[in-house]
């Protein structure tokens, strides 16, 4: 079993559609992290701003800014912190979230063991 931390993490979830939203922030919730949300990556980075994160849920496909430009500069500015989960549909971005800084990847739909195993992954890198 993959050892959890003992305190909660203060993440971004940056996703535009309203359903995922609330089955991610619940899924957050129940594994015991503090979890704000935004619907592009324009807000996310304006939250990075205002706030330090530990961790960024970043969707793919979403409207203003989409994931990769918006992991990209998250990279450019904050080259280290916050950590960042790709969560998408479409398995063909894989390889470009990496690129762009990403620090791992999963495919919608998500189960709460499988955020939980890559949030404790990257957590303690």
């Amino acid at each position: 079993m993959i050892q959890e931390r003992d305190e909660p993490l203060a993440i971004l979830l940056a996703e535009d559609d309203p359903v995922w939203q609330k089955m991610a922030l619940l899924m957050l919730k129940k594994l015991g992290h503090r979890a704000e949300c935004v619907a592009n990556g324009l807000e996310a980075l304006q939250a990075l701003e205002k706030m330090n994160y530990d961790m960024v849920v970043m969707d793919i496909q979403m409207p203003i800014m989409d994931g990769i430009k918006a992991t990209k500069a998250i990279r450019k500015r904050w080259p280290t912190v916050p950590k960042i989960v790709v969560v998408t549909a479409c398995s063909w971005y894989r390889e470009s979230s990496f690129e762009a800084g990403a620090n791992e990847f999963l495919i919608k739909p998500i189960g709460m063991e499988d955020l939980r195993a890559a949030i404790v992954r990257i957590a303690i890198e």
